[in-house]
């Protein structure tokens, strides 16, 4: 979860807001990384005061140079009671988060009382899940605050934040990668993009934006691609920006810089810049830029609307109405990236994408699949679903070897878009194949032309 901009219609921002408008005192849960505690600074440098309530295994233990509490996941009743009385109605969520293994919580009063609000919080995307987590904390009587209204100055500006501006090739770069985040947005995934020469080399998944770049430095030396290239990097459309707004501090210079980027973009208005001073020094002693874009001179068109699929069932096994959802959203991911050549195969697990193939191999995305499994999920019951393009090149051993991979990473089946002739490997030798492996597999063929 990150925190953010004040909001309109949409989940967007709406502009900034005045220092002068930040309460006296404010309440803060706080999760990993350095933006709960940039806020607090700001906070208390502008005479303000704040009460932090820190999640354990996620919270900076640097936390504790302001008024604090530590709670686990499962003090909910802790959390909620500890914010009313130390900190009143006003309150900012803010930091990065695993998603808890559900078995290992130990659950208080108030974690018991609200279980059933508590699974409802966790179905869904990432957009659905913190939109829950808002409405969670509002109906306890908290005025859910964005950073950027506590914080204003940590929002990224129109421009060059450094000394090296984004060249006309960097730039270029830029626009592909905002066309690909235009295109997943709807679909809440892609967050951020790693473009380089012109050629997609990672898509932000459930691993956050630093895995992903650490991703795109080895697909680079794999295939001994030259160095340049973005970062780019934004909000997704109708993304719940008070607690998730996308975030970059001196680490992303660091991990662009080995990943060998020439900079990054930044959508302007819709980036928080943590620790500005530092990222700077660092980009410019790396003769990197930071620069932010307006969307909509560095988007090259709105997203394409979603093409109409029906799947058809080639193996024994009959999916479940969520497989067949997470199913119908990787296949409008994997459809709508043919334009850019990137994303020929996605990984969808209770309506939220795990991963998205861009440069890499299909069985690089699989093996990495089972390790961002979230919630405690899925290790004894299959769940999530491989969607690919069937003119995509099979890895090495073919459909046997894409089927038993998928397999032992517990996904529940695979679905296949093409064409009737591109289809028709999956369809002959598929359904034996995947009921061997105990997977479901579905075909979905493009309409004529």
């Amino acid at each position: 979860m990150q925190a953010s901009a004040p909001q309109d219609r949409g989940g967007q921002t709406s502009g900034r807001v005045s220092p002068a408008q930040a309460p006296a005192k404010i309440g803060i849960v706080a999760g990993g990384g350095r933006l709960p505690l940039s806020v607090a600074e700001s906070v208390v440098g502008r005479g303000g005061a704040v009460y932090i309530v820190g999640i354990q295994g996620e919270a900076d233990a640097d936390i504790a140079r302001f008024p604090h509490t530590w709670v686990n996941w499962g003090q909910i009743g802790r959390m909620v009671d500890t914010l009313q009385r130390e900190a009143g109605p006003e309150l900012v969520i803010a930091g990065s988060v695993t998603r808890p293994d559900l078995r290992r919580i130990r659950p208080d009063l108030g974690f018991l009382k609200s279980l059933p609000k508590v699974f409802g919080l966790l179905a869904g995307g990432d957009d659905s899940v913190l939109t829950r987590v808002v409405r969670f904390f509002e109906a306890n009587g908290f005025v859910v605050r964005g950073a950027h209204e506590v914080a204003p100055e940590l929002l990224v500006q129109e421009g060059t934040a450094g000394a090296r501006p984004l060249s006309a090739s960097a730039r270029a770069d830029a626009e592909i990668g905002f066309a690909v985040r235009a295109l997943l947005g709807p679909l809440d995934a892609g967050q951020a993009v790693v473009v380089s020469g012109g050629r997609v080399l990672a898509i932000e998944g459930a691993e956050g934006t630093d895995a992903m770049l650490e991703r795109a430095q080895r697909v680079r030396r794999e295939l001994v691609l030259a160095n340049g290239g973005v970062l780019a990097k934004g909000p997704k459309p109708g993304q719940e920006l008070r607690i998730d707004m996308p975030a970059v501090g001196p680490r992303t210079v660091e991990l662009g810089v080995a990943a060998g980027l020439d900079g990054v973009a930044l959508e302007a208005g819709g980036v928080l810049v943590l620790d500005r001073q530092e990222m700077i020094r660092l980009a410019d002693a790396h003769n990197f830029a930071v620069a932010g874009l307006v969307k909509a001179a560095a988007s090259s068109g709105a997203p394409l609307p979603m093409t109409k699929l029906s799947g058809r069932l080639v193996a024994k096994l009959q999916p479940s109405s969520r497989d067949r959802t997470d199913a119908a959203l990787g296949l409008a991911a994997v459809e709508r990236l043919a334009a850019h050549r990137t994303g020929h195969a996605a990984v969808v697990m209770s309506s939220y994408f795990v991963a998205v193939a861009a440069a890499e191999p299909e069985t690089s995305l699989l093996e990495r699949v089972r390790a961002l499994r979230q919630w405690g999920i899925g290790e004894r019951r299959r769940r999530g679903v491989l969607a690919r393009r069937a003119a995509d090149a099979l890895p090495e051993g073919g459909l046997p070897v894409l089927l038993a991979t998928a397999a032992v990473q517990g996904l529940a089946g695979l679905a296949v878009l093409g064409t009737a002739e591109e289809l028709a490997p999956f369809e002959d030798d598929g359904p034996a194949l995947a009921d061997a492996e105990g997977l479901f597999l579905i075909t979905c063929r493009l309409p004529p032309g």
